[in-house]
């Protein structure tokens, strides 16, 4: 009986002392490695099929448009449109020979590239910011409500969320509570929201309350300076949630990210934050109750 491997389960492999090609089945730690690598490439704005190309590329060495798009199951007139764009980004070459070959620069070296870019176009908008606001507020601007909006705002993402946190630190006047529990005390001590919260605390109250766990102690112990205002409470399945002067809250959660193949990766951060006043008091209410047990 004849066994046989799905092409997707096989990797292309160069090897440079027999100078020949080979195919090797793929493992599950491949999978994870390059699923890895292919969702940080993403962050720095490349398509799915555009990292897919590039991978490929920077693993096959010297190929023909043709062959990548063959081996990655890609129409070939969209993967000579990704190849220049590619090169556009400056992590593709073009060889300039017949048949035309592409190669990619190293993935440290693309990487380099791709936050170089990345650098410059936030600098290019923070110089743009002043002509920016002067030509916005020269402009006609309608009469705004006078009556305060009660608003809502959903946010996805580590960073996203860990700057909101920040911005409702830094718009506190008098009281900043938070309940963390080991998890998010985690993530909230290795970040720089700790040091923010640090130098928050000598011009309004902080008040922080967390669970009873040995890794809360562990970063409770690491923030000595919290020694006087925080509490412990037993309930460790509530999510993280922060309250800026009673009228503002933000509802750090959890997310359990699931790929094609119905198999957990790593945990997405998500938030919801809002000024509505009901919601606002119910949490209040809970915080003083959490710091009561």
């Amino acid at each position: 009986m004849t066994l046989t491997i799905e092409q997707q389960d096989l990797l292309k492999v160069y090897n440079k002392q027999t100078e020949a090609w080979k195919l090797v089945k793929k493992d599950q730690s491949y999978n994870k490695q390059i699923s890895t690598i292919q969702e940080t490439l993403s962050r720095f704005g490349l398509l799915k099929n555009e990292v897919k190309v590039y991978l490929y590329l920077a693993r096959a060495g010297e190929m023909k448009a043709g062959d990548i798009a063959e081996a990655i199951s890609l129409h070939r007139t969209e993967t000579y449109r990704i190849l220049k764009e590619l090169e556009k980004r400056g992590i593709v070459f073009a060889i300039f020979e017949k048949p035309l070959k592409f190669t990619a620069v190293p993935l440290d070296k693309a990487i380099d590239l791709l936050v170089d870019a990345q650098k410059i176009e936030i600098n290019l908008l923070e110089n743009e910011k002043v002509g920016l606001l002067e030509l916005w507020s020269s402009m006609p601007q309608p009469k705004a409500a006078s009556m305060k909006k009660q608003l809502f705002q959903m946010l996805e993402g580590e960073q996203q969320v860990l700057m909101k946190a920040n911005e409702l630190l830094e718009r506190t006047e008098k009281e900043f509570q938070v309940f963390a529990s080991k998890e998010y005390l985690s993530q909230l001590y290795y970040s720089d929201f700790s040091d923010k919260l640090k130098n928050q605390a000598s011009k309004v109250k902080v008040s922080v309350v967390t669970d009873n766990s040995l890794k809360s102690a562990y970063f409770l112990g690491q923030l000595q300076w919290l020694n006087k205002t925080h509490k412990i409470a037993d309930d460790k399945s509530l999510p993280c949630f922060m309250i800026s002067d009673n009228k503002e809250v933000l509802i750090i959660f959890h997310e359990d990210a699931v790929n094609d193949d119905d198999v957990k990766k790593k945990q997405k951060t998500a938030a919801i934050w809002t000024n509505y006043s009901t919601f606002t008091k119910v949490l209040v209410t809970l915080f003083s109750k959490l710091i009561e047990e």
